[in-house]
C-alpha cells in the first residue's frame, strides 16, 4: 500500500451477479467506515469499463466489496493482478476454488475435513428424478448468499421443479439436520462461532432482511464443537489458500456429537452489511467495524 498520508482507496461494490444488491449495501457500509478511517474513498459501481474506470482513478487500494460470480471468482481478481493494484481478499486461485463448490469439497477432503455427500448433475436430471434419496438440497455449485437453493424434503414423491433461471449444471447435496454455525478467520486467527437461529432455512432473506435471523454470538455449544468449528475453519482457510478475511459455514447435527459437524462452505468475501456475520464475530473480537476494514485494507496484496 502507498505511504501516502491518505491512501486512495477505490471500493468495488454492485457487478452483475445475482448478488448485486448485497454488494451494494456491503460496498457503502465499508466506503463510510473507511472514510471515518482517513481514507480518500472512491466507490465503484463494477461493470465492462472497470479496466478503464481504474486507469483513471489510479488508487492506491482497491477494497473489494463484490459479490458473486466475476466479482468472487477470481476473475476481478486477476484484472487486479494484471493492474498491478493491491486488493482485500483472497487472491485469484483461491477466489477460484472456494467459488466451485464441487472443488472446495475435494480441497476440504484432501486436508482432512468432514463434508456431506453430494453429486454434481444437469438440471434435466434433477428435474426427472430424485438423484439421491430425498431429504437433500438442490443449489448452483458456483453462487453464494443462498442463491438458488432448493430443500427437497425426506418423503417428497417427486423431484423439485426449478426455476428458468437455475444454471445447467447443479450440486445435489444429502441435508444435513441441525444448527447452522459460521466462523469468521482473519489472517491467521479464528474469531469466534456464531450459531444462526431462523424460523425455517436460512435463505436469502433470512441473511440480509432485517429481522430475518438472530445470532448468538459467541454460540452457546460444547468446548469441543467451538474448538473444531475454529479449528476447521483455519484449516479449511490455509487448504484453499486463503488471504485476509474468510468465513466457514457449517451444519451440527447436535445427536451426533463432533461427528455431526460438516462443512458447507468457505466464503472468500463474506458480507459486510448492517446484518452481516463477519462484522459481528469482529466486534465480538474487540474489533470496531472501522478498524475491521482498515486492517483488510492494510492486508491488501497482490500475487496470490
Amino acid at each position: 500500500m502507498s505511504s501516502r498520508a491518505h491512501p486512495t482507496v477505490a471500493v468495488l461494490m454492485g457487478g452483475p451477479s445475482a448478488e448485486r444488491e448485497v454488494s451494494l449495501s456491503s460496498g457503502r457500509e465499508c466506503a463510510t467506515a473507511l472514510r471515518d478511517e482517513g481514507f480518500k474513498v472512491i466507490e465503484v459501481d463494477a461493470g465492462p469499463d472497470l479496466v478503464a474506470r481504474l486507469a483513471e482513478i489510479q488508487p492506491d487500494v482497491v477494497f473489494n466489496a463484490l459479490h458473486g460470480r466475476w466479482g468472487e471468482d477470481g476473475c476481478v481478481q486477476g484484472i487486479l493482478e494484471w493492474l498491478r493494484i493491491p486488493y482485500t481478499h483472497s487472491g485469484v486461485l483461491a477466489s477460484a476454488l472456494a467459488m466451485d463448490k464441487e472443488r472446495t469439497k475435494q480441497i476440504y477432503r484432501s486436508a482432512g475435513l468432514p463434508v456431506a455427500e453430494s453429486v454434481l448433475a444437469s438440471k434435466s436430471e434433477v428435474m426427472a428424478s430424485h438423484v439421491i434419496a430425498p431429504p437433500y438440497v438442490v443449489k448452483p455449485y458456483n453462487e453464494g448468499s443462498s442463491v438458488g437453493v432448493y430443500l427437497v424434503e425426506a418423503g417428497a414423491n417427486t423431484p423439485p421443479q426449478l426455476s428458468d433461471d437455475m444454471p445447467d449444471v447443479l450440486m445435489v447435496e444429502a441435508y444435513v439436520p441441525g444448527r447452522e454455525l459460521t466462523t469468521t478467520v482473519v489472517g491467521d486467527r479464528a474469531l469466534c462461532v456464531t450459531d444462526i437461529l431462523t424460523d425455517g432455512w436460512y435463505d436469502y432473506d433470512a441473511k440480509y432482511v432485517a429481522g430475518g435471523s438472530r445470532h448468538v454470538v459467541p454460540a452457546d455449544l460444547p468446548q469441543e464443537i467451538t474448538d473444531a468449528c475454529l479449528d476447521y475453519a483455519l484449516r479449511a482457510h490455509d487448504a484453499l489458500g486463503c488471504r485476509g478475511v474468510s468465513r466457514t459455514d457449517f451444519r451440527w447435527d447436535e445427536e451426533k456429537g463432533l461427528e455431526g459437524l460438516i462443512l458447507l462452505e468457505t466464503n472468500t468475501q463474506p458480507g459486510m452489511t448492517p446484518t452481516s456475520l463477519s462484522p459481528e464475530q469482529a466486534g465480538v473480537a474487540g474489533m470496531s467495524f472501522g478498524a475491521f476494514v482498515r486492517w483488510m485494507v492494510e492486508d491488501a496484496s497482490c500475487n496470490r
